[in-house]
């Protein structure tokens, strides 16, 4: 269904409809890169690219990347022997990585650099013998990837309730690390708990916790304070947008998480007088403009940004197709 065929579903507005948007939204940095890989791939060496795992948690992407060439398997035994594969934004377990050179496959690595950085405090704290804890979603790709860096005396927990009970070996010598896109308040309570149960645990130097999810959780935060609800962009498999749905209710605002305009349903926007828009970390800014189209279809006459930091951070591309970018 088109944008202008939107206004079926609802009725005339009589009063006024204002918009916000949250900024900082959308990709990230990682996203970005990640999806940049998979572009310059397919130019450079030609379709079919198998891609393990979504490379990103969005719908739209995905797609959009299938069209051109890219073939999405969830395991390596769906890659043919010799084929060029890309490992997802999320990470994978040294498993996957052993198997892939056991097949000869030839690996793009798009894994984002900040995912990478806890699987080097991981590898690091295993090898100075530390009993480990992951703080994360179970089955999430992150979490699994990272779970996979060692063998064994890795504990994940996902709630304050999981701390409670967690049975170690050697509580005196335990560290910790967290899934990049969880909440900052729910980690940090967790965080708390552990602290309390084993007082000498050793955690990261820095948050796990990426700049883009605390960025785009501050802005949520921000926009609940001037909207009577919320609607986020992105994919129900998407942990970082789920966890902003999640903070704009907290907030003790209406939020929901649609994947694109069509999700939109009328009893949302009765009696609300302002909607604020926000976009996870995999979510394009084309699927933003199609809701804003949408809600000025259903009256809606101004539109407001809010911003609470503006991002620059950029990462590299794999040598490989930076020399195929033509950059040094």
């Amino acid at each position: 269904m088109a944008c202008e065929d939107a206004k079926t579903l609802f009725l005339l507005r009589e009063d006024t409809l204002k918009i916000f948007l949250s900024n900082p939204r959308g990709f990230c940095a990682g996203v970005d890169r990640a999806i940049e890989i998979v572009d310059l791939s397919l130019k450079t060496y030609g379709a079919p690219i198998y891609v393990r795992h979504e490379i990103v948690h969005s719908r739209y992407v995905v797609a959009s990347l299938r069209e051109k060439g890219a073939i999405f398997v969830e395991e390596l035994g769906e890659v043919p022997d010799g084929a060029i594969v890309i490992f997802s934004a999320h990470g994978v377990a040294k498993s996957v990585w052993e198997e892939a050179k056991r097949r000869n496959l030839k690996v793009i690595d798009a894994t984002c650099p900040l995912v990478i950085k806890v699987h080097n405090e991981v590898n690091r704290d295993y090898t100075n013998q530390y009993e480990l804890i992951l703080i994360g979603h179970a089955g999430h790709p992150e979490v699994v990837g990272t779970l996979g860096q060692v063998p064994d005396k890795f504990h994940l927990v996902s709630s304050v309730e999981d701390v409670e009970v967690l049975q170690v070996e050697n509580p005196l010598h335990l560290s910790y690390v967290t899934q990049t896109t969880l909440s900052v308040d729910e980690c940090r309570d967790i965080v708390e708990a552990l602290h309390r149960r084993f007082p000498g645990i050793k955690g990261p130097h820095q948050e796990d916790i990426c700049y883009a999810t605390q960025n785009r959780q501050n802005a949520v935060k921000e926009l609940s304070q001037h909207v009577d609800v919320i609607l986020v962009i992105g994919s129900p498999n998407s942990s970082n947008s789920n966890r902003l749905k999640e903070l704009g209710e907290r907030c003790g605002i209406p939020a929901y998480l649609i994947d694109s305009y069509k999700d939109i349903k009328p009893e949302w926007l009765e009696g609300v007088r302002a909607v604020g828009i926000a976009a996870g970390a995999s979510a394009p800014e084309v699927l933003v403009t199609q809701v804003v189209k949408f809600l000025k279809e259903q009256g809606a006459d101004s539109l407001e940004e809010l911003t609470v930091v503006e991002e620059d951070v950029e990462f590299l591309l794999p040598k490989e197709l930076l020399m195929a970018k033509g950059r040094p």
